[in-house]
């Protein structure tokens, strides 16, 4: 793949991030509440779901706003105090939305990308 090639797939990734993170937090916290840092480990386990955490603290505080998530202060021990976050009704509901858009996106995706092959390979052998 030379550069021109590798910076455009890079770009396309970056865009596809930016179009998930929604979705990509709000699974992350189907498991129970996570403080920032956790969440933010969490997300950097995996290669197309990696951010940063100027990136992850606003869309955190953006989603509380808009009432998909829960927050509040946990003091534990001799630590310093940590906001966990935690997904509330809405933020349930907006989950199983968001996956079963995400789903059926990736299923069409899936199909066509198949289906092409299909042609591709029925062309090339008529050649």
């Amino acid at each position: 793949m030379d550069d021109e090639e590798n910076e455009s797939q890079e770009r396309w990734q970056v865009q596809m991030r930016k179009g998930t993170l929604e979705l990509v937090v709000l699974a992350a916290l189907k498991g129970g509440a996570l403080y920032g840092l956790d969440l933010l480990r969490q997300l950097q386990e995996f290669p197309t779901t990696a951010i940063s955490e100027g990136t992850l603290y606003p869309l955190l505080d953006r989603l509380k706003r808009d009432g998909l998530l829960d927050a509040q202060w946990v003091q534990a021990g001799d630590t310093r105090p940590r906001k966990y976050y935690q997904l509330s009704s809405k933020g349930l509901q907006r989950l199983a939305s968001l996956s079963a858009c995400w789903l059926q996106t990736a299923e069409d995706i899936g199909q066509l990308i198949s289906r092409t092959t299909q042609r591709g390979e029925s062309t090339q052998e008529g050649h």
